[in-house]
């Protein structure tokens, strides 16, 4: 909670004094209960307060968080207004709380303004005008800002300033001393990042006036480039003011309102208290049209959002190591249990797992991991439930085994390779067993742990010492949080295993040209998990492209993928200087807040007092630019004159850690969670779209390209057969129905078949429906590999997994035997064994198009290497036929010659004429001369066309 408490100049001597007296009466009561800054200490760079003394703070509840929260404080006096106005553009939000309140009362008096603010925030700036003077803030270092306040204070001014622990606010306090009729506005600003948790963002703004409120309004302005999905306003405000909030949405932007009258405002008709008294919530998403993530440029500055789905989840190995000390007692064990079994229940057969409990001893339910099959699960269960909590608490024995049961199951070849492992520890206490020196504990849990194991850790209650939790779990990849030992915890610790209970990929890195961008924020990530979002911001440098492109490397099950995304430059700027309510500078903001609070999480973890000094004097200096209030930064409140000066800063709260940055979107640093410098030289595959040095450049794109000579099928559906000996093309026309399958390509040698499925036209053209192919499918048996191709996405299964992929991002990725190569809104290659070659070209048609639909192209490679078995529309050619044309003369058509093709045992009349290959021209295409054969190919191909028809997709064609 911050307190700012100013004594107004104007105040007689003698009430002065005794303000004074009471205000070194007050701070020396709660001093006990406080860290207060203005008489405390720097931090001590060297180490950590020593435990008993933290143990100490954290052992105390201060009043402050018993007392009933108002916005406004006060007797007789006059709210004006009350208005808070967020803007969140590209998921950055800018919060300003403004109220108007007049003194009304006959006697001077302290007015209190209050605003809860969300732990993750940092205030910007705080203005307040009294009685015609007016206060600015700005953010200084804390030793500067103390320095000027000193001076201020040694002429009898005080201020102070803690934090409050609720469950996710903290409170900025501000009393002011007026005389009667005073008038006083108070404005406070504050910025934070939205951050995704399972599938949306969620903007909270705590609403408590204490009172009715004439000019009483919210506004939430949110503005999302991409595209918003949802907009939701949940009821957390209570029932009867749902009506009361409007909601206006358009595709990018949404305008939430609330606006309630006073007689709205009431608890009844006749009652003077506010009904308000809450959390005022909104909830969205946003558009992503691919997996490979968002890029967007702004004020010389990028930021990267990635958040795919459609991905199968990854395996798990878990250990629960479960604090069951004497201390967990009653509700709080009650509650683990609770959640534990819905915990349990989530587990699949594919999850490995294990239960460890520890108290003075340690205990394991099983000294293996073992499959989450439904008998384990309900053996777990019982155990869970008998669980009788006494004795102390020996943390480090119980995590030293968790390690090493994972690794012995690694060591063993027990586990999958591409699962993931991971802890998590649930305690309320600190050790009093064994080892008890937190620094030690860190040590020995980071010598043992491996690469590829995380540790989560759950704090319950405030007798924990979160920021022990937070530090050894950000040094092991992965993350902490607080549960609070209330009526919800359980839904609480349910909550936040569904925050990772679902890895979609493993080891994800973003990168960059070289020269193309500088002072990036972390980069690399050891997972994603579904619901939540990885985000790395930097700066863009001066170049002659307008284009910025980013390159995502990634682990998925049994897959390897690297995706490409790029943005222009200027043009999301020119958007958001059309917009009214956007924050225009949120890139800039967005980078600084993101490398704060990631050189917080470093600093915590500093091995050095001198390195810790270089992060601190980093964290000030950003800070200061972009005017944060951070624990290492203050707020000095001064009117025009600088005659007056109040300071408000944020100290490092015992209770709740100093940082929450590391391993933003539920991923974590692989090497650490400092900002990594990587530059990147793309993959010889990509097409490159932005400035390359010139020697790639000059390379040009190495991506794989079919022959220029290839058997292809394109429009409705018009088959084109290059015979290589005759050195001649052989084209036929398959008159077949929409949503029949017809095979292509089948080799039961080889394991690969291609199928295409027909799509008909959206009505009858010179009374014939066309057909195209709308879904291409190659299946390669030996691996269990199907990759279907449709106009909407790329699908890639091998039976168990299933992943999509879209037409919006070039991407490339890797599955056994199988290498899929993905051209953004072009086409697809997939290559097996790097033998077999198929390309599928994407057509798109003007949407409102009354005839035609999108569809599908489909090229083979001549030399692909079958097996003797191959066959098919198209795989039967790869044994070519003796084929010759004789008696070549006019036809009716003077610029299509006419013929008699000899080929098989049959004479087959046929018509010289072109057909279309696109791979060049998508548009126009370009020709190509071919003998065209009629009836469907009869004659020319083995059998009837309809005995290529098959019943799936993944169908081998029967023997003809």
């Amino acid at each position: 909670m911050m307190v700012v408490l100013m004594e107004s100049s104007w105040m007689p001597g003698n009430m002065r004094r005794l303000l004074l007296l009471l205000l070194g009466l007050l701070l020396l009561q709660q001093g006990r209960c406080f860290e207060f800054v203005i008489d405390g200490e720097w931090e001590d760079e060297t180490s950590h307060l020593q435990d008993h003394r933290e143990r100490h703070k954290r052992a105390i509840l201060t009043s402050e968080e018993q007392e009933d929260f108002e916005a406004i404080r006060g007797e007789d006096i006059t709210v004006k207004s009350y208005k808070v106005e967020s803007r969140i553009t590209s998921r950055f939000a800018h919060t300003t709380v403004r109220s108007s309140v007049v003194n009304s009362g006959s006697k001077a008096q302290s007015i209190g303004f209050n605003v809860q603010i969300p732990k993750r925030a940092f205030i910007t700036n705080f203005t307040m005008n009294v009685n015609g003077i007016t206060f600015v803030g700005s953010v200084k270092e804390k030793t500067v800002a103390r320095n000027l306040y000193a001076q201020a204070r040694s002429r009898g001014k005080a201020a102070a300033i803690v934090r409050a622990n609720s469950q996710d606010m903290e409170t900025f306090k501000t009393e002011v001393h007026v005389p009667p009729g005073s008038h006083i506005e108070f404005e406070l600003h504050y910025q934070e990042m939205m951050h995704r948790r399972l599938g949306f963002y969620e903007h909270s703004l705590y609403l408590q006036p204490g009172r009715l409120v004439p000019q009483f309004q919210v506004d939430v302005y949110i503005f999302e480039p991409k595209g918003i999905t949802m907009v939701q306003t949940p009821s957390t405000l209570g029932e009867q003011f749902a009506e009361m909030i409007s909601l206006t949405q358009s595709k990018d932007k949404a305008h939430i309102v609330f606006k309630p009258n006073l007689q709205q405002q009431r608890k009844c008709d006749n009652c003077t208290g506010s009904a308000i008294d809450g959390v005022f919530t909104v909830t969205y998403d946003v558009n992503r049209d691919s997996n490979a993530g968002e890029l967007q440029v702004s004020d010389g500055h990028f930021v990267q959002f990635f958040a795919p789905s459609n991905l199968s989840p990854l395996p798990k190995n878990i250990v629960f190591v479960i604090d069951v000390s004497g201390s967990m007692w009653g509700v709080k064990m009650k509650q683990t249990v609770e959640a534990m079994q819905a915990i349990l229940d989530d587990l699949t057969i594919d999850d490995h797992f294990s239960i460890i409990d520890f108290n003075h001893n340690v205990r394991c339910w099983n000294e293996e991991l073992v499959p989450g099959s439904s008998i384990q699960i309900a053996d777990a269960k019982k155990y869970i439930q008998n669980i009788k909590p006494n004795g102390g608490t020996n943390i480090n024995e119980a995590l030293m085994r968790a390690i090493q049961m994972l690794l012995r199951a690694s060591n063993q070849g027990l586990i999958d390779p591409r699962s993931v492992s991971m802890i998590i520890l649930v305690s309320d206490g600190d050790p009093t067993v064994g080892e008890i020196k937190l620094s030690t504990i860190q040590k020995n849990v980071k010598r043992v742990m491996r690469e590829e194991f995380s540790l989560f850790s759950l704090g319950i209650g405030f007798d924990v010492d979160y920021d022990f939790l937070e530090r050894i779990a950000m040094e092991n990849r992965g993350m902490a949080q607080r549960i609070y030992a209330n009526h919800d915890a359980a839904e609480q610790l349910r909550m936040f295993y569904s925050q990772v209970s679902s890895p979609l990929l493993r080891r994800i890195t973003i990168q960059f040209p070289e020269d193309s961008v500088s002072d990036v924020t972390q980069n690399r990530f050891d997972k994603y998990f579904s619901g939540s979002e990885l985000v790395v911001a930097g700066k863009v440098l001066p170049s002659d492209s307008n284009t910025l492109t980013s390159f995502t490397t990634a682990s998925a099950s049994r897959l390897d993928m690297t995706l490409e995304t790029e943005a222009d430059t200027t043009e999301l700027d020119t958007e958001l200087a059309k917009q009214q309510h956007s924050f225009t500078g949120f890139a800039r903001q967005m980078w600084a807040y993101i490398t704060i609070k990631q050189l917080l999480s470093e600093r915590s973890l500093a091995p050095t007092a001198v390195k810790k000094r270089k992060i601190t004097q980093r964290i000030m200096s950003l800070a200061v630019e972009h005017q944060f209030v951070t624990p290492l930064t203050a707020l000095l409140v001064e009117s025009e004159g600088a005659t007056e000066r109040l300071l408000a800063d944020s100290p490092r709260d015992p209770k709740h850690g100093c940082c929450s940055g590391g391993g933003l979107g539920g991923g974590s640093s692989i090497n650490g969670p400092g900002p990594v410098r990587v530059v990147y030289q793309p993959p010889p595959w990509v097409q490159m779209t932005t400035t390359a040095p010139p020697s790639q450049a000059e390379k040009g794109p190495e991506e794989w390209t079919l022959p220029l000579k290839v058997n292809l099928v394109d429009n409705d559906p018009h088959f084109i057969i290059h015979l290589p000996r005759s050195n001649m093309d052989v084209c036929f026309n398959i008159d077949s129905k929409p949503g029949h399958i017809l095979n292509l390509v089948s080799d039961s040698g080889t394991g690969v078949v291609v199928n295409g499925q027909l799509i008909g036209s959206k009505q009858m053209h010179k009374n014939k429906l066309n057909t195209y192919f709308g879904t291409i499918s190659v299946y390669y048996q030996p691996d269990g590999v199907s990759v279907t191709a449709s106009t909407v996405g790329i699908a890639v299964t091998d039976g168990r997994n299933n992943h999509s992929f879209t037409w919006g991002a070039t991407s490339e990725i890797t599955q056994d035997g199988v290498r899929i190569s993905i051209v953004k809104n072009s086409h697809v290659s997939i290559t097996i064994n790097n033998d077999i070659q198929v390309m599928v070209l994407l057509h798109r048609v003007w949407k409102k198009n009354p005839v035609s639909v999108d569809f599908l192209g489909i090229y083979i490679a001549n030399d692909n290497r079958y097996s003797p078995l191959v066959h098919g529309l198209i795989g039967q050619f790869s044994r070519e036929p003796e084929v010759s044309v004789n008696d070549i003369h006019e036809g009716v058509d003077p610029l299509k010659k006419e013929a008699i093709m000899e080929v098989k045992g049959n004479r087959l009349h046929v018509t010289r004429g072109w057909q279309k290959d696109y791979r060049q021209d998508k548009k126009r295409g370009s020709n190509v001369y071919c003998w065209f054969v009629h009836n469907s190919g009869k004659g020319f191909i083995d059998g009837h066309y309809t005995d290529y028809i098959v019943p799936e997709l993944n169908s081998f064609l029967q023997t003809l």
